[in-house]
């Protein structure tokens, strides 16, 4: 049965639960790529780095907290989704579940999960859900921002030595499945946001667009074949949480990121 939300757009009960999911999947994801930014503040390379990074933090922050209240309108408890769930409940990519050991990782993450996200928001921007559309392009503009802080690191990695190309190309084989099978298969939930034109585009579609999106950064740094030689597995693959079953972000970033040490403090 369709329901009419407070944007007057209507969605049958499938509609409703695939939006819902990838809304959560979205705010997720962002959640844990400003945690793997924040981690970065004091530990980057230049200063200039380090302040890059925590904007990008409170940016994908604030993404999360938009993208977390639109759930509401799904009749969720916000509130718990943001500080009650355990790790295994989290529907964020894969990628992200650990923080990089380096900054070759820190700029794979940037590069490709944040790329990711946003070839994602982009196949949202004429949505036929209103609340979401009307926030994908504020959304849009900060990325460009993201976007261009990966490129600029990634190829000054791509041409300062041999070791440092070794440890950008070592960054981008370990995450490049995972962020590949992030956009998930063409299963019934991808066809149904694009029955209900929620989407453009998902699964193998996506997958084609990001590949084609990051293109000439693979070239710079002879990765131009990475991508296309790796078949995503959907093997144990949960497509309403975008992540293979039984899999889940460490048990302390997640800890951090509800603030549980502190929370106690609150008072209203």
């Amino acid at each position: 049965m369709a329901r009419t939300t407070t944007a007057s757009v209507e969605l049958d009960g499938a509609a409703r639960t695939a939006t819902h999911d990838l809304i959560l999947s979205l705010a997720d994801s962002k959640r844990l790529l400003g945690m793997r930014y924040a981690e970065w503040i004091l530990g980057a390379p230049e200063l200039e780095a380090g302040i890059a990074c925590a904007s990008m933090a409170q940016d994908e922050w604030g993404h999360a907290r938009l993208l977390y209240a639109l759930l509401k309108e799904f009749d969720v408890d916000v509130d718990r989704v943001e500080h009650g769930r355990e790790a295994d409940e989290y529907c964020n990519m894969v990628a992200l579940d650990e923080a990089p050991d380096d900054w070759a990782g820190l700029i794979a993450i940037n590069v490709l999960c944040d790329g990711a996200l946003t070839v994602q928001l982009e196949a949202l921007r004429a949505s036929s859900y209103v609340p979401l559309r009307q926030r994908v392009g504020k959304l849009l503009e900060e990325e460009s921002f993201h976007a261009a802080h990966g490129a600029a690191w990634w190829r000054r990695f791509a041409s300062a030595s041999d070791a440092s190309r070794t440890a950008l190309h070592d960054a981008v084989q370990a995450r490049a499945g995972d962020v590949l099978a992030w956009f998930g298969p063409d299963g019934p939930g991808a066809r149904t946001l694009i029955g209900a034109s929620v989407a453009d585009g998902a699964g193998s579609t996506l997958r084609e667009r990001f590949v084609e999106k990051i293109a000439p950064l693979l070239a710079s740094a002879g990765l131009g074949d990475v991508f296309t030689n790796i078949e995503p597995s959907f093997e144990s693959f949960e497509e309403a949480r975008r992540r293979p079953h039984g899999r889940a972000p460490d048990r302390a970033t997640i800890q951090r990121i509800r603030g549980d040490r502190n929370r106690e403090f609150l008072m209203d």
